[in-house]
């Protein structure tokens, strides 16, 4: 990479992690895709555990 040059991809491998300025902002970029996607997952996880339950009245108590 050239200096000056902007990045091509957010790809990991793409990324010149030896830059602190991308470093710090792509760090924060992955961990907040991370954080969404697992309170996504859980959601549907849940949603999908307290659909299959035995409880005919819907309640989840």
């Amino acid at each position: 990479m050239l200096p000056g040059e902007t990045i091509q991809s957010f790809l990991p491998q793409d990324i010149p992690w030896w830059m602190p300025d991308h470093a710090i902002f792509m760090g924060a970029f992955y961990l907040a895709l991370i954080l969404i996607g697992s309170g996504v997952g859980y959601v549907v996880m849940k949603s999908i555990k307290d659909t299959l339950s035995d409880d005919e009245h819907g309640h989840g108590h």
